[in-house]
């Protein structure tokens, strides 16, 4: 017998494997087992049972169309082709398609991303705002086609006609809807007569038809939201990622439109009965203004006006004696402090000085204190106390 090469093997075995036409189309369930992800998109790991294991590989390709992705410990179920990886020799699974063992994709993924947005702090209480009292502009995201936006429509009309809806159309399911009802999100929060709150859903239907709301390019789009959000996807019973990111839940669209308003009917019948309260207090006001006003009206001052003025005249009278006299007092006082001071500044004057004889020289306007002060020919002046004579200096002495 003659010897082959281990690629021979290794390549024979293969032939084998992918001629047999029962392990082309496997369906296989285990529980997954180092679960790797390459930077090339695809995903390696292991399949086993309490028994045996076999290697396994999803191409990039396959693996993008999951809507979850595995996880070490996962019990699934994958479809695909037995081969071998011949550089190896390693028995393989290559994996088309794969979903939980016991539970549905689409459930699969729904936790997934519900247990990341929750961790990433979307469904947060403390990022839930309040819908205003009193919207004048209302967004709609739904399909202008579905029940949904003619509920809605209904319901704002008989609730709370005056205010404006905007509709912002999309596609509702199937491949797209998600990046559509996120653009109508986008839009009317965009727009510059921006709504004061935004209805966001559709009606019934099952899981695969309600999936665009569980979408993470959905979520996202609400929670970035300017404007409050309701989310109205389904009946009561039916829950989506939408519903947690929202600032309010409504369990059908009919009730998120009661909700983005309020009761034009119960409003007019609450002023109706203000306006009756009104009346009646503003009677009840005006008899007491009436009593109160018969009242001052039989005062005798109100009678003879002239008597209010009596006491205050009297008061203005005495009052201004009483400035008068300390008026008076005040001049005659400093009429004799006056008098004091102008006698002592009158002894101190040097005219009295010039009445007893003495007389004052001056030169070129000064007054003269020292013969040295002239000199001979100087022209000098001489006051006395009635007059002033000019004369030459002649000589010192």
């Amino acid at each position: 017998m003659e010897a082959i090469t281990v690629t021979q093997l290794n390549t024979y075995a293969k032939s084998v494997l992918d001629g047999d036409k029962q392990l082309q189309d496997v369906l296989l369930q285990g529980e997954v087992s180092g679960f790797k992800i390459y930077p090339s998109g695809h995903w390696y790991f292991t399949l086993k049972d309490e028994k045996a294991a076999i290697s396994a590989c999803m191409w990039s390709s396959s693996a993008k169309r999951l809507k979850f992705r595995p996880k070490d410990g996962d019990d699934v179920i994958v479809r695909g082709r037995v081969s071998i990886y011949e550089t190896k020799g390693t028995f393989q699974i290559l994996c088309t398609d794969m979903q939980p063992a016991g539970v549905g994709a689409l459930w699969a993924a729904y936790e997934q991303l519900r247990e990341k947005l929750q961790k990433q702090g979307l469904f947060d209480k403390s990022r839930k705002r309040e819908l205003p009292q009193y919207p004048t502009h209302i967004g709609v995201v739904t399909s202008e086609a579905g029940a949904a936006f003619q509920d809605i429509r209904n319901v704002l009309g008989r609730r709370w006609p005056v205010a404006k809806i905007t509709l912002a159309s999309c596609a509702v399911q199937g491949p797209g809807a998600a990046e559509e009802i996120a653009e109508g999100i986008r839009r009317l929060n965009s727009l510059p007569d921006k709504p004061d709150v935004l209805i966001v859903g559709r009606g019934g239907g099952s899981m695969e038809d309600l999936w665009a709301f569980n979408e993470e390019v959905v979520a996202w789009a609400a929670a970035r939201s300017q404007i409050p959000v309701i989310s109205a996807v389904g009946h009561e019973t039916d829950f989506s990622i939408l519903d947690f990111v929202s600032d309010v839940r409504a369990p059908t669209p009919s009730a998120a439109a009661e909700l983005a308003s309020p009761d034009a009917a119960e409003i007019l019948a609450y002023l109706r009965t203000r306006q009756t309260q009104l009346g009646l207090y503003t009677q009840q006001v005006l008899q007491q203004k009436k009593r109160a006003l018969l009242h001052l009206t039989s005062r005798s001052v109100l009678r003879r006006p002239e008597a209010f003025l009596d006491k205050p005249r009297q008061r203005l009278d005495y009052l201004t004696a009483k400035l008068s006299g300390a008026f008076a007092g005040h001049i005659h006082r400093e009429k004799a402090r006056l008098a004091e001071v102008a006698g002592k500044l009158d002894a101190l004057s040097p005219l009295k000085v010039l009445q007893r004889g003495y007389s004052i020289a001056e030169k070129d306007g000064s007054v003269l204190r020292s013969v040295k002060d002239v000199r001979i020919a100087d022209k000098i002046s001489v006051r006395l106390t009635d007059g002033a004579f000019f004369a030459r200096v002649l000589e010192t002495e």
